[in-house]
Formats: C-alpha cells, structure tokens, sequence
C-alpha cells in the first residue's frame, strides 16, 4: 500500500509512502487518498486528521509525472481529496519536500507544520503542470494574493524560514520532528470543547464566501448553536480554572 491509515488518541494520521518517488502521488495513490480521508470524516472518535509523507525526504512532490495517470476529472481532487471540505480540523506535518501538487495538499489543510530543511514551491511550473488542486484558490488565501502570485509565477522555492515569515506555515519544528509537534498539537485541539471549535472553525471557511454582514450573520447562527457549551465553560472558569492563561 502507498498509503496507510492509523489513529493515535484522537488524532488520525493519513501516511503517503512512496519515499522512492519523493511520495509522489499517482493514480493509486489518489484512490487510497481518498478512502482514507473518507474513513477518517467517518469515524467520529477521530477529531483531527494529520497528513504527513513518510520517508523523512518528502511531504509530497505532487503528481507522479512518470506515471501521468492522475484523475483530473475526480469530483474529490486529482491528489485524492483536494477538492472537499473537510468537516474537522487537519494539520499538514511537512518534512522535506512539499512541491507542486503535494504544497497544495498542506494547503487544504488549516494547519502547516514544517521540519527545519524543508523545500517548498509551485515546481509544476517548470513543467507545464497546472494548478488545479485548489493552489491558486488556497495559497492566495494563506499568504496574501501578491506572494502567492510570485510562488506560482516563478516556480521558485522557499525554505522553512521565508514560509514561516509569509505565513504558509505556522510552526518549525527541528528535523524529524514534524510528525511529533502536529500530534501534541492535534492533542490539544482535541481537549478543547469541541462544538465550539466545529463552529468557530466553519464560520472561519464561510466568512470566505460571503459579504460581510451574511459573514456576522453566519458567525451568529453557528456561535448560537453551541452557546450551552459556552456556559459550561463561563462556570469552570468562575470556579478557577483556567487563570492566568493557563489551559482549563
């Protein structure tokens, strides 16, 4: 198998294995793609998916281009499920390589993590490859629409540092370490009340399409819906947990 699927806690991890093609995805791969992430939305015990590429070389170089097989047509995605919207939290754990098709997967994510050493680009431009897993709707979302135009233009690659600094990533953790920092993260999200994080998360992604009074009025339905889990959390806190900024 090119993929591989397993939970630790509450967190779900969706493996690329293909370390000998720099986890490049091809048509296979894209298919076990797919059916993994649907196992994880299915499985309600799982409440952060974090996808990583094994091998410590790659992320994902983006579509295999010896195979050139990969299903552009795919309601989901070429690279197995860029084209949805996933309904929980996701965190992209990069070490290495994270080009092409395999950046625009860290960019369906909400979170990116990168291992110090790590390569990022819009390589396909070399290549005549187009975007069409959501990076030119993505990036530009991420990092503002001048310094996604500059990636996707030249092709030129950036280390962890200037992603870091642009903001595609948000954390650098040392070498090897990606996989690590995205499961103590994903450990944290899932100790939070989580309806509110499902709301608050959803009017964050709605607020994109939307003007923004429907933006506030959006916030408003969905914050409303879980406002009894907020009064729970007002108690806890009027009992003294939480002060000084620590965790409840």
């Amino acid at each position: 198998m090119a993929v591989y699927y397993e939970r630790r806690d509450a967190a779900a991890i969706i493996t690329i294995d293909r370390p000998d093609r720099r986890n490049a995805v091809d048509r296979a791969t894209a298919e076990e793609l797919r059916a993994r992430y649907y196992e994880f939305t299915g499985d309600d015990d799982a409440r952060v998916l974090i996808v990583t590429g094994a091998g410590g070389q790659a992320f994902c170089a983006g579509a295999d281009l010896k195979a050139m097989d990969s299903p552009i047509n795919a309601a989901e995605g070429p690279m197995g499920f860029t084209r949805t919207v996933a309904p929980k939290p996701t965190i992209a754990a990069i070490d290495g390589w994270c080009v092409a098709g395999g950046l625009e997967i860290a960019c369906w994510c909400d979170i990116r993590i990168a291992a110090e050493g790590s390569t990022f680009g819009c390589l396909e431009r070399r290549w005549g490859v187009p975007l069409i897993d959501g990076g030119t709707v993505r990036l530009p979302q991420i990092v503002g629409l001048g310094r996604a135009l500059d990636l996707i233009i030249t092709g030129r690659t950036i280390d962890a540092a200037e992603a870091l600094a642009i903001g595609l990533v948000t954390r650098v953790a040392p070498k090897g370490a990606a996989l690590d920092a995205a499961l103590e993260l994903a450990a944290q999200i899932a100790r939070s009340p989580w309806d509110c994080v499902i709301a608050d998360r959803a009017s964050a992604y709605a607020s994109l399409d939307l003007p923004l009074a429907g933006a506030l009025q959006r916030e408003l339905e969905l914050g409303r819906a879980v406002i009894r889990e907020a009064a729970t959390g007002a108690q806890r806190f009027a009992s003294g947990e939480g002060r000084h900024g620590g965790r409840a």
